[in-house]
């Protein structure tokens, strides 16, 4: 058992500077980057999240770790899907995503960095996603479903945006009042 399994790493809230950075990209995959990695997952799990991108425990470095559900209805997987949930937790090292339909889904999101705030985002049905694994594997497939979505918002994160960031207008009003609470009491 590893001495840092049970690390947890603070994750930043909205307002924090951090989370609006555009992270670097990672040249080596080294010890260091694998902690980083077994830190975040263990954060991500503590705080019942399904990703987490590093900038979010203040690591502006291009990695993401996710641990996506399993879907019950296995016809309609997509290639990712049937590749990448067995392998839950994964993470992902500068990962990169490109819509693969014109075809757009909005779900409800939130975030483990927008505490509490939920609302309907708008994004792409299907995505090819490109990332290395921790063991340099190169990652190229299709994504769908809640995958997909979570890749998106991970990836999102390495680019220092958050969700509320493709909220429509009048979504946006409805939450305004609780971000400008976030960024009062939490943000930094």
């Amino acid at each position: 058992m590893s001495i840092f399994r049970k690390k947890r790493l603070r994750i930043r809230i909205y307002g924090e500077t951090a989370l609006r950075k555009t992270a670097a990209e990672i040249a080596e995959i080294d010890d260091k980057i694998k902690t980083l990695a077994e830190v975040m997952i263990n954060t991500m799990r503590s705080a019942d999240g399904v990703g987490l991108a590093a900038p979010q425990v203040g690591e502006s470095v291009r990695m993401c770790v996710l641990d996506v559900p399993s879907r019950r209805d296995a016809s309609a997987l997509s290639q990712g899907e049937m590749s990448l949930l067995p392998k839950m937790p994964i993470v992902l090292v500068n990962p990169e995503v490109l819509p693969t339909t014109k075809e757009l889904v909005t779900t409800e999101e939130g975030c483990l960095s927008v505490p509490k705030i939920y609302a309907p985002v708008t994004r792409p049905a299907r995505i090819m996603l490109t990332a290395r694994t921790l063991t340099g594997e190169l990652l190229h497939v299709e994504c769908a479903g809640l995958l997909s979505k979570a890749v998106q918002h991970e990836v999102d994160h390495l680019n220092g945006i958050l969700f509320p960031d493709k909220l429509e207008a009048d979504e946006m009003s409805k939450i305004a009042g609780e971000l400008k609470k976030l960024r009062k009491t939490r943000g930094r």
